[in-house]
């Protein structure tokens, strides 16, 4: 499980790419026998910087973030002139810097710089055999890309503030918009040319998954929902719902409950279009992934609807959707690309949904802190087997931090806690002991084990579980302790999603160390065992 744009190699602009996840699941397939890569979403973002650090706001979830092309990977780089050729080189020098660093990771310099460079290479001739595979591209993905294109090209020109957009673009059937695909058809074709060789790039990283001895590949994941003033907001129109965002109640882990600022499906309207938004978000994201995962699945039965105008997230109601209408439409996509589906079923849900997604054969997730039955553990061997089961996920700290009680010492420096930071602090650490006891009783943990070997114990310990699918985190396998995302929290309070992958020590971690970084193969020696 790997956040992208924060793994990287000395090929990298700063930012991890798709030919970094090609390279990560050829090491991990070929070398340490792993069945699939789960990355985040790499749905697509603003079209020029500045761009959103998170990849679960996006701004639409049926095209991919050109920020993750490999520059060097498009075949009509070859044929640059001489010039030109090297000023893309430069470019890609310029990043020696920022690929070593390990503060932040800053997107929008390296987006601003693979534009200008993509822009160089669209301006050279394609042969011919190229030009009619770039044609059929344009032509299956019809008007969505046209569409999509045509708001990348707008919001290019005019920001995301511009009053253009409530009045003379304010949908893509507007005079103004439609006299703007002409003025600015190149343009326009610029942005197809993208999503073109982004396809192009996802194809190859999922053949060389397989070519790896991967049984699954490239895990995409399925984002909830878009950005409020994004392309899906622009383009799908009354198919998103206005005047109220989609977040979560309050629970034990967020106790604030959460706003995620994006509009809901309106279940009538799709209702009215035989979900066909729903089902071309779908075949895209699917068409080289072996698996998907869905964000938050539970939205599939009902959503937490908050008025914007409210204050607390605390403030919303559950909105109910037609789920065997939405269940069913994923479940066929996925057996039309030969992909598994795992459904993140985490947080406040009604004991249905987990029945009902093991009958129609979605995986469930079970993460190991949160499997109790009252105050004491599930010990993993009562674990579901259509389940990936995990130590940790993005968004809480890798697990050695969580073994500190970083999770907590954050949220109280952030003041998202509901309760007295000394009794959250016994309650937690009388959780993790639980767990811990759990491997001590097993055999897999000693009382004086440091905190390398308990993180392999508690993967050992998931082994114990019948789940078919057992991830780990990246971060786990190198020793990052860092916490990538805090939820409930925006960029003003903590960086997250700009958390660049780095060992114990604080250097950071390239893809081509993970062939034989000690760590990770400590790791692997132990599940081994």
């Amino acid at each position: 499980m790997t956040q992208l744009y924060s793994l990287r190699s000395d090929r990298s602009w700063g930012v991890g790419d798709y030919g970094d996840l090609a390279d990560l699941a050829s090491i991990t397939g070929r070398h340490h026998d792993f069945d699939y890569v789960l990355v985040n979403p790499l749905h697509a973002q603003r079209p020029v910087p500045p761009v959103e650090a998170s990849p679960y706001l996006p701004t639409t979830r049926r095209f991919f973030d050109p920020m993750y092309i490999r520059i060097e990977d498009i075949p009509e780089t070859a044929y640059l002139p001489r010039d030109q050729y090297a000023k893309v080189r430069e470019a890609a020098r310029s990043f020696a810097r920022a690929n070593k660093r390990t503060g932040r990771i800053d997107r929008d310099p390296s987006f601003r710089a693979k534009l200008k460079s993509a822009k160089r290479i669209f301006a050279v001739p394609r042969s011919a055999a190229r030009q009619a595979e770039f044609d059929a591209f344009c032509e299956r993905e019809g008007g969505g890309l046209d569409d999509f294109a045509l708001w990348c090209a707008l919001a290019e020109k005019y920001g995301p503030e511009h009053a253009v957009w409530a009045d003379k673009a304010s949908h893509p059937g507007t005079s103004f918009a439609s006299e703007f695909r002409t003025t600015a058809a190149e343009k326009i074709l610029f942005h197809k040319w993208l999503q073109w060789i982004c396809d192009e790039q996802l194809a190859r990283a999922q053949r060389t998954a397989t070519a790896a001895g991967m049984d699954i590949g490239i895990m995409h994941d399925l984002a909830v929902g878009v950005h409020r003033q994004g392309a899906d907001a622009w383009t799908l129109g009354s198919a998103l719902t206005t005047g109220v965002t989609v977040g979560a109640p309050p629970d034990n882990f967020n106790q604030q409950g959460q706003n995620w600022n994006q509009p809901p499906w309106n279940p009538d309207e799709l209702e009215e279009r035989a979900y066909g938004p729903y089902r071309d978000m779908l075949r895209t994201v699917l068409r080289h992934a072996g698996g998907i995962r869905v964000d938050h699945i539970l939205g599939l039965f009902r959503l937490w609807w908050i008025p914007e105008e409210s204050s607390s997230a605390a403030d919303g109601a559950y909105v109910e959707y037609d789920h065997e209408a939405l269940i069913g439409i994923l479940v066929l996509e996925a057996e039309r690309a030969g992909a598994v589906v795992v459904g993140e079923d985490l947080g406040v849900f009604e004991p249905r949904v987990q029945e009902y997604l093991g009958r129609r054969g979605l995986f469930g997730t079970s993460i190991l802190w949160f499997e109790n039955d009252g105050d004491a553990p599930i010990p993993p061997e009562d674990y579901r087997e259509l389940c990936l089961t995990t130590v940790t996920t993005h968004d809480l700290p890798p697990t050695v931090g969580y073994l500190r009680g970083e999770h907590i010492a954050l949220r109280s420096r952030l003041g998202l806690l509901e309760r007295d930071l000394e009794a959250e602090i016994e309650q937690d650490a009388a959780g993790r002991e639980a767990v811990l006891d759990l491997a001590r009783t097993r055999g897999l943990l000693a009382a004086d084990a440091a905190e390398k070997e308990t993180v392999e114990a508690l993967y050992r310990l998931l082994q114990r579980s019948p789940s078919t699918l057992l991830g780990i985190a990246l971060v786990d396998l190198v020793g990052e302790n860092r916490i990538q995302n805090q939820p409930g929290t925006d960029e003003t309070q903590y960086k997250n999603w700009r958390i660049p992958l780095a060992d114990h020590k604080g250097k950071a971690v390239w893809v081509d160390d993970l062939v034989d970084h000690p760590r990770l193969v400590s790791l692997v020696r132990a599940l081994r065992e």
